[in-house]
């Protein structure tokens, strides 16, 4: 065998790095196809689409674009079986481009929150349906049949943080699993029963995506927050000096009677709502120190203002779930806020001084 035949050779290793370059250039360019398709079929239905280079990146980013489409998807008659935009959203998600899929979702918020506020009104809404139904039918895909879990630490087993006073098991590798989503079943209708568990696993999709939407998506999402749990409520927060009162503001009277509805919030809804506010209130870009970021302050507000609102909600309907996960992400957003909190409970202090 020569030099240049071994395996451990630079030029065997490098064939299938130059193998794969060929494939990522036409992967590249079927994405780049997909988009300006996408973008031809937009022009249609909106006004001004701006030239961009790359259309992709300008579909999930432009604001001009945005403001449009927003606008459109709450008109009085969106969502219908035959509107146009959600069409070209469910065409889109049905792409399996990954970046085109990012385009819908940014758009959710808008879509799952008009939805919600409409469908008690017994309006046709098969449009939104058919995007949700999309979404939901991805996530039931991508999961394979299998539910969402969890490990929970066991804490009768000891740790370097304590001292397990109950006898240790034999097998210390047992696991304490929790479900977070039980198995999907496929759907291909939206009924009553199932609506809150579609939509719930359309917002978990937002959020395992959420690091990579803009604010103004996130933005809108905690305005319907705020509006579905009733908007306009005294809160008490849970706090040191017996608690502190806020007051949050209304987010009806800026989306419209019909975008701004009170709406039943069960649990389905519950856990992938909380989890997103999460990131908007905890997220790496928010909690960022020396950050000046003007639209990063507004996305901490929003969600701020809409976790109080569900904190008055799960109060008023005696939820004691949601009453212990909304004041607990109220409480730990107060702590990320305090510039005297930076102590690293985790880590282990060396000092000189022995403690008896």
């Amino acid at each position: 065998m020569s030099i240049s035949d071994s395996p451990s050779s630079p030029t065997a290793a490098a064939a299938p790095a130059a193998a794969a370059a060929p494939d990522l250039a036409s992967a590249s360019i079927r994405s780049t196809f997909k988009a300006q398709s996408a973008i031809e079929s937009l022009s249609s239905i909106i006004t001004n689409v701006p030239d961009s280079p790359n259309p992709a990146f300008a579909l999930l980013h432009d604001p001009e674009i945005a403001s449009q489409i927003s606008s459109l998807l709450r008109q009085p008659d969106a969502g219908t079986g035959n509107n146009n935009l959600c069409r070209w959203l469910y065409d889109t998600f049905q792409s399996t481009d990954p970046q085109l899929q990012l385009v819908v979702l940014r758009y959710l918020p808008i879509v799952a929150g008009i939805y919600l506020s409409r469908v008690t009104l017994r309006k046709p809404l098969a449009g939104f349906e058919a995007v949700l139904l999309a979404l939901y039918a991805h996530e039931t895909t991508s999961r394979s049949g299998q539910p969402v879990t969890v490990n929970i630490p066991d804490l009768s087993q000891p740790s370097i943080y304590h001292e397990s006073k109950a006898p240790v098991k034999n097998n210390s590798m047992d696991l304490n699993l929790a479900v977070i989503c039980p198995s999907l079943e496929p759907h291909g209708t939206v009924r009553s029963t199932r609506r809150a568990r579609i939509v719930g696993v359309a917002l978990e999709l937002y959020h395992s995506k959420i690091s990579q939407l803009p604010v103004a998506s996130k933005i809108d999402f905690c305005e319907f927050c705020e509006a579905w749990a009733g908007g306009d409520q005294d809160v008490v927060v849970n706090g040191e000096n017996g608690g502190e009162s806020s007051s949050s503001s209304s987010s009806s009277g800026k989306l419209g009677k019909e975008e701004g509805r009170r709406i039943p919030l069960s649990w389905e809804l519950m856990q992938p709502i909380l989890r997103i506010l999460g990131h908007c209130m905890l997220g790496p870009e928010v909690q960022q120190k020396n950050n000046n970021n003007n639209n990063n302050k507004q996305l901490f507000d929003a969600a701020s203002c809409a976790c109080k609102s569900l904190y008055a909600r799960s109060l008023h309907d005696v939820n004691p779930k949601a009453m212990l996960a909304t004041g607990s992400l109220l409480s730990l957003a107060r702590l990320a806020l305090d510039s005297n909190n930076d102590i690293d409970y985790t880590e282990i202090r060396m000092t000189n001084v022995i403690s008896l």
